[in-house]
């Protein structure tokens, strides 16, 4: 095993020490909320009389309407900064991850700005998304054929 160098071990000695069991706690608990909102949505349209197929459109857009403007207003990185990892929640995080780049882009212009810079964070998601998703689409069709 590789010997520290004396500034790794000072590096070490100076860094903070991450409660690791609090930031799980805060993950978990603002995550839930996070899905606990979405489903008190997804019952609120069906009270409003809400056809089911509609309402498993209207809950993911509410949610991310949602952040959008809380990212806007700069009050979604404040509750990410407790949270951490508990706002990572797919449809959430992802609309942060595309809402972010666009709004501190915005001064560049539209299309070389916000349009250019949108999915600069998102972008690798959605890449590397698809290609596990046909993957495992010819994995399934192969394994089909027999």
């Amino acid at each position: 095993m590789k010997q520290k160098t004396p500034y790794e071990k000072y590096a070490e000695r100076r860094a903070k020490k991450t409660p690791i069991l609090r930031n799980c706690i805060l993950a978990f608990l603002i995550g839930g909320c996070i899905c606990t909102l979405g489903q008190g949505f997804t019952e609120i349209f069906r009270l409003l009389g809400i056809e089911e197929e509609t309402v498993k459109t209207l809950v993911p857009v509410t949610l991310i309407a949602i952040t959008v403007l809380l990212t806007g207003f700069g009050i979604f990185d404040s509750i990410a900064k407790h949270a951490g990892a508990g706002t990572l929640v797919p449809i959430t995080g992802f609309a942060n991850a595309v809402a972010s780049p666009s709004i501190d882009s915005k001064s560049e212009g539209f299309v070389l700005g916000v349009g250019a810079k949108m999915f600069t964070i998102a972008g690798p998601v959605i890449l590397y998304g698809t290609v596990a998703s046909v993957v495992y689409g010819i994995i399934y069709w192969i394994t089909t054929l027999f």
